[in-house]
């Protein structure tokens, strides 16, 4: 069986992202720094939304919107990647297995992602929470405000939280994929 990625011009996509074998590249200030370096750099030339998202440290999950008429995800993931890659402490690669020596890959990301087409505005507003209840999840903060590198402060500055929202337990069920 051959996987076939989902592909809406304008559409709204979830992602997660995950570091090669789970390594903790994203727990410095310093290297959510340079992530955001390589999303500026690719939103300036390949515009789009990034609707919520949060960086923790082995993985990461955001929402995008593309603009109409562009379903082209995959090469600003590639760009995204490729930057970071190439400004990133070198510290923070692994050594490459047999496999990616051999093609001369840096051990940084995994190769794949995942992605899901958003559905409608209920699905959305689902991943969504899903994002800023992740830092909660996994035991990193007790509070979604707690939580530094997310979209989480901007809703509630917009007034789409509380900022005492994700304290505690919440179900967010069928949601992510880690």
């Amino acid at each position: 069986m051959r996987y076939r990625r989902a592909f809406l011009h304008g559409g709204s996509f979830f992602f997660t992202l995950v570091m090669e074998r789970r390594h903790p590249v994203f727990a410095s200030a310093g290297a959510v720094d340079v992530l955001r370096g390589a999303f500026r750099s690719v939103l300036s030339a390949h515009p789009f939304e990034i609707d919520a998202m949060v960086v923790l440290p082995d993985h990461l999950h955001c929402i995008w919107t593309l603009p109409s008429g562009d379903a082209d995800f995959a090469t600003r993931w590639r760009l995204v990647k490729t930057w970071f890659t190439k400004h990133c402490d070198p510290v923070l690669r692994l050594a490459p297995n047999c496999a990616r020596a051999a093609r001369n890959e840096q051990a940084l990301w995994q190769h794949r992602y995942w992605e899901h087409m958003l559905r409608d505005e209920t699905d959305f507003a689902r991943h969504v929470e899903y994002i800023h209840f992740n830092p909660v999840k996994h035991g990193l903060v007790s509070s979604a405000m707690d939580w530094p590198y997310s979209s989480f402060r901007q809703y509630v500055e917009a007034g789409v939280y509380p900022p005492d929202w994700g304290r505690g337990t919440i179900d967010i069920e069928g949601v992510g994929r880690e």
